[in-house]
Protein backbone atom coordinates (compact mmCIF):
# COMPACT_ATOMS: atom_id res chain seq x y z
CA UNK A 1 0.00 0.00 0.00
CA UNK A 2 1.11 3.67 -0.58
CA UNK A 3 1.67 5.41 2.72
CA UNK A 4 3.33 8.68 3.92
CA UNK A 5 6.76 8.42 5.48
CA UNK A 6 8.41 10.63 7.93
CA UNK A 7 12.58 9.53 6.91
CA UNK A 8 14.37 12.54 8.87
CA UNK A 9 15.11 16.65 8.85
CA UNK A 10 13.52 17.55 5.17
CA UNK A 11 12.73 14.36 3.97
CA UNK A 12 9.14 13.28 3.68
CA UNK A 13 8.71 10.08 1.21
CA UNK A 14 5.07 8.31 -0.19
CA UNK A 15 6.71 4.80 -0.08
CA UNK A 16 5.22 1.50 -0.76
CA UNK A 17 5.27 -0.26 1.90
CA UNK A 18 3.18 -3.91 3.16
CA UNK A 19 -0.43 -3.22 4.23
CA UNK A 20 -0.76 -3.79 7.83
CA UNK A 21 -2.47 -7.05 9.41
CA UNK A 22 -5.01 -6.30 12.22
CA UNK A 23 -4.18 -7.91 15.38
CA UNK A 24 -6.26 -8.90 18.46
CA UNK A 25 -7.49 -5.91 20.49
CA UNK A 26 -6.39 -3.72 16.95
CA UNK A 27 -9.01 -1.98 14.66
CA UNK A 28 -7.93 -1.88 10.40
CA UNK A 29 -9.51 1.68 9.30
CA UNK A 30 -9.34 2.88 5.51
CA UNK A 31 -8.14 6.45 6.25
CA UNK A 32 -10.17 8.84 3.93
CA UNK A 33 -9.19 12.34 5.16
CA UNK A 34 -6.11 13.13 7.38
CA UNK A 35 -5.37 16.83 8.80
CA UNK A 36 -1.52 18.34 8.72
CA UNK A 37 -0.91 19.07 12.27
CA UNK A 38 1.86 21.98 12.82
CA UNK A 39 3.84 19.09 14.79
CA UNK A 40 4.68 17.63 11.51
CA UNK A 41 5.30 20.56 10.06
CA UNK A 42 8.00 21.12 12.78
CA UNK A 43 9.47 17.58 12.51
CA UNK A 44 9.95 17.87 8.75
CA UNK A 45 11.95 21.67 9.71
CA UNK A 46 13.94 20.97 12.73
CA UNK A 47 12.57 16.59 13.62
CA UNK A 48 12.77 13.87 14.74
CA UNK A 49 12.21 15.17 17.98
CA UNK A 50 8.45 13.56 19.02
CA UNK A 51 9.41 10.89 16.37
CA UNK A 52 11.35 8.31 17.53
CA UNK A 53 15.08 9.03 15.85
CA UNK A 54 17.27 5.29 14.98
CA UNK A 55 18.55 3.49 17.81
CA UNK A 56 15.71 5.23 20.08
CA UNK A 57 12.79 3.30 19.80
CA UNK A 58 9.65 4.80 21.27
CA UNK A 59 9.03 2.08 24.62
CA UNK A 60 5.58 0.95 23.72
CA UNK A 61 5.68 0.88 19.67
CA UNK A 62 9.32 0.01 19.49
CA UNK A 63 9.51 1.59 16.33
CA UNK A 64 12.19 4.11 14.79
CA UNK A 65 11.95 6.29 11.58
CA UNK A 66 10.91 6.09 9.14
CA UNK A 67 7.22 6.44 10.64
CA UNK A 68 3.98 6.69 9.08
CA UNK A 69 2.80 10.09 9.39
CA UNK A 70 -1.14 11.27 10.29
CA UNK A 71 -2.86 11.63 13.56
CA UNK A 72 -5.41 13.66 12.93
CA UNK A 73 -7.92 11.07 10.69
CA UNK A 74 -10.99 9.81 10.22
CA UNK A 75 -12.04 6.96 7.70
CA UNK A 76 -13.70 3.74 7.72
CA UNK A 77 -13.36 0.54 9.70
CA UNK A 78 -12.83 -2.29 7.32
CA UNK A 79 -11.71 -5.17 9.94
CA UNK A 80 -12.06 -5.56 14.10
CA UNK A 81 -10.01 -7.84 16.05
CA UNK A 82 -10.47 -10.46 18.20
CA UNK A 83 -11.70 -8.64 21.66
CA UNK A 84 -13.03 -5.06 20.42
CA UNK A 85 -16.08 -4.67 21.39
CA UNK A 86 -18.57 -1.69 20.16
CA UNK A 87 -17.91 -0.94 16.49
CA UNK A 88 -17.94 -3.11 12.97
CA UNK A 89 -16.37 -3.16 9.27
CA UNK A 90 -18.07 -0.35 7.46
CA UNK A 91 -18.61 1.76 10.80
CA UNK A 92 -17.21 5.56 9.95
CA UNK A 93 -14.90 6.34 13.24
CA UNK A 94 -12.38 8.92 14.41
CA UNK A 95 -9.28 8.10 16.04
CA UNK A 96 -7.65 9.42 19.26
CA UNK A 97 -4.38 9.31 19.02
CA UNK A 98 -2.75 9.21 21.99
CA UNK A 99 -0.18 5.85 22.51
CA UNK A 100 -0.16 5.13 26.21
CA UNK A 101 0.88 2.16 28.51
CA UNK A 102 -2.46 1.78 30.43
CA UNK A 103 -1.76 0.27 33.41
CA UNK A 104 0.88 3.15 35.34
CA UNK A 105 -0.40 5.55 38.02
CA UNK A 106 -1.34 8.41 35.77
CA UNK A 107 -3.40 6.23 33.25
CA UNK A 108 -5.09 4.32 35.82
CA UNK A 109 -6.02 7.18 37.42
CA UNK A 110 -8.10 8.46 34.87
CA UNK A 111 -4.99 11.24 33.36
CA UNK A 112 -3.36 9.14 30.02
CA UNK A 113 -2.59 12.06 28.41
CA UNK A 114 -0.11 12.35 31.41
CA UNK A 115 1.42 8.62 31.02
CA UNK A 116 5.75 8.79 31.14
CA UNK A 117 5.48 6.90 27.86
CA UNK A 118 3.48 9.06 25.84
CA UNK A 119 3.22 8.59 22.33
CA UNK A 120 0.94 9.72 19.72
CA UNK A 121 -0.36 7.08 16.59
CA UNK A 122 1.39 8.90 13.54
CA UNK A 123 4.40 10.47 14.88
CA UNK A 124 5.60 7.47 17.64
CA UNK A 125 4.57 4.67 15.62
CA UNK A 126 1.64 1.72 15.10
CA UNK A 127 1.21 3.53 11.49
CA UNK A 128 -0.30 6.67 10.92
CA UNK A 129 -3.53 8.22 9.13
CA UNK A 130 -1.23 8.91 5.99
CA UNK A 131 -1.74 5.87 4.28
CA UNK A 132 -4.38 3.60 2.74
CA UNK A 133 -4.64 1.30 6.01
CA UNK A 134 -3.71 1.85 9.00
CA UNK A 135 -4.50 -0.10 12.26
CA UNK A 136 -4.94 0.96 15.78
CA UNK A 137 -5.56 -0.16 19.22
CA UNK A 138 -9.17 -0.60 20.00
CA UNK A 139 -9.52 2.24 22.80
CA UNK A 140 -8.47 5.03 20.01
CA UNK A 141 -11.61 4.49 17.86
CA UNK A 142 -14.42 6.49 18.13
CA UNK A 143 -17.91 5.66 16.05
CA UNK A 144 -19.43 8.50 14.66
CA UNK A 145 -22.74 9.53 14.39
CA UNK A 146 -24.28 9.97 10.69
CA UNK A 147 -24.16 13.72 10.16
CA UNK A 148 -20.73 13.93 11.05
CA UNK A 149 -18.37 13.48 7.76
CA UNK A 150 -14.81 11.82 7.71
CA UNK A 151 -13.55 15.41 6.20
CA UNK A 152 -14.88 17.30 9.85
CA UNK A 153 -14.30 14.43 11.53
CA UNK A 154 -10.69 14.21 10.84
CA UNK A 155 -10.82 17.91 12.63
CA UNK A 156 -11.72 16.40 16.07
CA UNK A 157 -8.64 15.56 17.34
CA UNK A 158 -7.51 19.19 16.72
CA UNK A 159 -10.71 20.40 18.60
CA UNK A 160 -10.28 17.97 21.90
CA UNK A 161 -7.44 20.06 22.27
CA UNK A 162 -8.97 22.90 22.51
CA UNK A 163 -12.07 21.44 24.80
CA UNK A 164 -9.36 19.68 27.41
CA UNK A 165 -7.56 23.53 27.53
CA UNK A 166 -11.29 25.46 27.70
CA UNK A 167 -12.18 22.29 30.45
CA UNK A 168 -9.03 23.28 32.37
CA UNK A 169 -10.17 26.84 32.42
CA UNK A 170 -12.95 25.37 34.90
CA UNK A 171 -15.56 28.03 32.58
CA UNK A 172 -18.37 28.84 34.76
CA UNK A 173 -20.32 30.70 32.30
CA UNK A 174 -20.30 34.55 31.18
CA UNK A 175 -16.59 34.93 32.14
CA UNK A 176 -14.30 36.87 29.90
CA UNK A 177 -11.54 35.31 27.45
CA UNK A 178 -8.69 36.18 26.13
CA UNK A 179 -6.93 33.47 23.42
CA UNK A 180 -3.48 35.13 22.54
CA UNK A 181 -2.65 33.11 19.19
CA UNK A 182 -5.11 32.65 16.35
CA UNK A 183 -3.32 29.31 14.75
CA UNK A 184 -5.35 26.02 14.25
CA UNK A 185 -5.17 25.43 18.02
CA UNK A 186 -5.83 29.21 19.10
CA UNK A 187 -9.35 28.72 16.79
CA UNK A 188 -10.31 25.57 18.22
CA UNK A 189 -10.09 26.37 21.45
CA UNK A 190 -12.22 29.88 20.48
CA UNK A 191 -14.87 27.48 19.66
CA UNK A 192 -14.41 25.18 22.29
CA UNK A 193 -14.92 28.63 25.07
CA UNK A 194 -17.96 29.48 23.32
CA UNK A 195 -19.49 26.37 23.34
CA UNK A 196 -18.70 25.88 27.04
CA UNK A 197 -20.58 29.23 27.85
CA UNK A 198 -17.85 31.95 27.93
CA UNK A 199 -18.77 35.45 27.74
CA UNK A 200 -16.72 38.06 25.68
CA UNK A 201 -13.79 36.44 23.91
CA UNK A 202 -10.88 38.34 22.79
CA UNK A 203 -8.37 36.97 19.92
CA UNK A 204 -5.22 38.66 19.34
CA UNK A 205 -3.68 37.61 16.15
CA UNK A 206 -1.30 38.84 13.30
CA UNK A 207 -2.10 37.14 10.25
CA UNK A 208 -5.05 38.29 7.96
CA UNK A 209 -6.81 35.39 6.87
CA UNK A 210 -6.54 34.04 10.70
CA UNK A 211 -7.67 37.54 11.73
CA UNK A 212 -10.68 36.95 9.58
CA UNK A 213 -11.58 33.22 11.02
CA UNK A 214 -11.35 34.75 14.15
CA UNK A 215 -14.21 36.72 13.90
CA UNK A 216 -16.13 34.30 11.57
CA UNK A 217 -15.85 32.21 14.64
CA UNK A 218 -17.37 34.44 16.97
CA UNK A 219 -15.02 36.30 18.44
CA UNK A 220 -16.19 39.75 19.93
CA UNK A 221 -12.98 41.62 19.42
CA UNK A 222 -10.01 40.61 17.26
CA UNK A 223 -6.76 42.63 17.72
CA UNK A 224 -3.44 42.92 15.82
CA UNK A 225 -0.31 43.96 17.61
CA UNK A 226 0.89 45.43 14.48
CA UNK A 227 -2.08 47.78 14.20
CA UNK A 228 -3.37 47.87 17.79
CA UNK A 229 -1.99 48.95 21.44
CA UNK A 230 -3.01 45.73 22.73
CA UNK A 231 -2.32 46.51 26.14
CA UNK A 232 -4.66 49.55 26.28
CA UNK A 233 -7.75 48.50 24.34
CA UNK A 234 -7.93 45.48 26.64
CA UNK A 235 -7.34 47.49 29.35
CA UNK A 236 -10.19 49.79 28.11
CA UNK A 237 -12.56 47.23 27.68
CA UNK A 238 -11.33 45.20 31.17
CA UNK A 239 -10.54 47.40 33.73
CA UNK A 240 -10.05 44.67 36.29
CA UNK A 241 -8.59 41.89 33.28
CA UNK A 242 -9.73 39.31 31.83
CA UNK A 243 -10.84 36.35 33.60
CA UNK A 244 -8.95 33.66 31.63
CA UNK A 245 -6.66 33.90 29.23
CA UNK A 246 -4.92 31.30 27.03
CA UNK A 247 -1.78 31.38 25.42
CA UNK A 248 -1.93 29.46 22.14
CA UNK A 249 1.85 31.39 20.48
CA UNK A 250 4.29 30.11 22.56
CA UNK A 251 6.86 32.73 23.12
CA UNK A 252 7.78 35.05 25.55
CA UNK A 253 5.72 38.15 24.49
CA UNK A 254 2.48 35.78 24.06
CA UNK A 255 3.25 34.88 27.65
CA UNK A 256 3.60 37.99 29.43
CA UNK A 257 0.15 39.41 27.63
CA UNK A 258 -1.39 36.39 28.86
CA UNK A 259 -0.33 37.16 32.13
CA UNK A 260 -0.48 40.73 32.03
CA UNK A 261 -4.31 40.45 31.28
CA UNK A 262 -6.08 38.20 33.73
CA UNK A 263 -7.73 39.97 36.67
CA UNK A 264 -6.80 39.36 40.47
CA UNK A 265 -6.89 35.54 40.74
CA UNK A 266 -7.87 34.89 36.91
CA UNK A 267 -6.28 31.79 35.06
CA UNK A 268 -3.68 31.36 32.31
CA UNK A 269 -3.48 28.35 30.81
CA UNK A 270 -1.19 27.21 28.25
CA UNK A 271 -1.62 25.73 25.22
CA UNK A 272 1.12 25.97 23.12
CA UNK A 273 4.05 24.01 22.15
CA UNK A 274 7.51 25.50 22.95
CA UNK A 275 10.74 25.62 20.80
CA UNK A 276 12.37 26.88 23.31
CA UNK A 277 12.64 28.32 27.21
CA UNK A 278 11.41 30.99 28.28
CA UNK A 279 11.83 33.92 31.64
CA UNK A 280 9.20 35.79 32.39
CA UNK A 281 8.10 38.53 35.50
CA UNK A 282 6.67 36.91 38.56
CA UNK A 283 5.85 39.74 40.01
CA UNK A 284 3.16 39.52 37.28
CA UNK A 285 1.60 36.73 38.84
CA UNK A 286 2.59 37.23 42.57
CA UNK A 287 0.58 40.10 43.36
CA UNK A 288 -2.27 39.19 41.58
CA UNK A 289 -2.60 35.70 42.98
CA UNK A 290 -3.02 34.32 38.88
CA UNK A 291 -2.77 30.97 38.12
CA UNK A 292 -0.55 29.86 35.72
CA UNK A 293 -1.33 26.13 34.30
CA UNK A 294 -1.20 23.88 31.51
CA UNK A 295 -2.90 21.73 28.89
CA UNK A 296 -1.69 18.83 27.42
CA UNK A 297 -3.69 17.37 24.22
CA UNK A 298 -6.59 15.60 25.32
CA UNK A 299 -8.31 12.53 28.13
CA UNK A 300 -11.41 11.80 27.72
CA UNK A 301 -13.00 14.37 25.89
CA UNK A 302 -13.17 13.19 21.97
CA UNK A 303 -16.94 11.87 23.24
CA UNK A 304 -17.96 15.21 24.62
CA UNK A 305 -16.49 17.13 21.18
CA UNK A 306 -18.72 14.45 18.99
CA UNK A 307 -21.75 15.18 20.50
CA UNK A 308 -21.02 18.77 20.45
CA UNK A 309 -20.40 18.21 16.56
CA UNK A 310 -23.55 16.19 16.14
CA UNK A 311 -25.72 18.78 17.87
CA UNK A 312 -24.33 21.56 16.09
CA UNK A 313 -23.14 23.28 19.07
CA UNK A 314 -19.39 23.65 16.96
CA UNK A 315 -18.97 23.80 13.30
CA UNK A 316 -15.55 22.93 12.68
CA UNK A 317 -15.85 22.95 8.65
CA UNK A 318 -14.54 26.55 8.36
CA UNK A 319 -11.13 26.14 9.40
CA UNK A 320 -10.61 23.95 6.37
CA UNK A 321 -8.60 25.81 3.66
CA UNK A 322 -6.91 23.35 1.63
CA UNK A 323 -7.66 19.83 0.34
CA UNK A 324 -4.94 17.85 -1.15
CA UNK A 325 -3.84 14.01 -2.11
CA UNK A 326 -1.26 12.20 -0.84
CA UNK A 327 0.91 13.28 -3.94
CA UNK A 328 0.95 16.98 -3.04
CA UNK A 329 1.44 16.37 0.25
CA UNK A 330 5.38 17.92 0.64
CA UNK A 331 4.75 21.08 -2.06
CA UNK A 332 1.16 20.90 -1.32
CA UNK A 333 0.44 20.98 2.65
CA UNK A 334 3.71 20.86 4.70
CA UNK A 335 5.81 23.37 2.51
CA UNK A 336 2.89 25.61 1.57
CA UNK A 337 1.76 26.19 5.29
CA UNK A 338 5.35 26.31 5.72
CA UNK A 339 5.39 29.38 3.01
CA UNK A 340 2.10 30.72 2.90
CA UNK A 341 0.69 30.40 6.58
CA UNK A 342 -1.51 33.33 5.86
CA UNK A 343 -3.64 31.69 3.96
CA UNK A 344 -4.03 28.74 5.72
CA UNK A 345 -5.76 27.31 8.96
CA UNK A 346 -6.11 23.68 8.36
CA UNK A 347 -5.22 21.26 4.83
CA UNK A 348 -6.50 18.05 4.94
CA UNK A 349 -5.26 15.01 2.81
CA UNK A 350 -7.17 11.69 0.57
CA UNK A 351 -5.57 9.22 0.33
Amino acid sequence: MRAVRYHGNRDVRIDDIPEPMCLPGFVKIAPEWCGICGSDVHEYLVGPETIPSVGEPHPITGETVPIVLGHEYAGTVVEVGEGVLGVKAGDKVAVEPIIRDNDCPTCTSGHYNLCPQLGFHGLSGYGGGLAEYSVVPGYMVHVLPDNIPTDVAALIEPLAVGWHAAKMADLRGGESVLIVGAGPIGLVTLLAVKAQGAGRVVVVELTATRKRKAAELGADLVLDPNIDDVAAVLAAEFPQGVDVAFDAGGNARTIELALASVRPRGQVVNIALWEHPVEFDMFSMLFKESNLTASCAYCNDHTEVIEALAAGTIDVAPLITGRISFDEIVTGGIEELMNNRDAHVKIIVHP
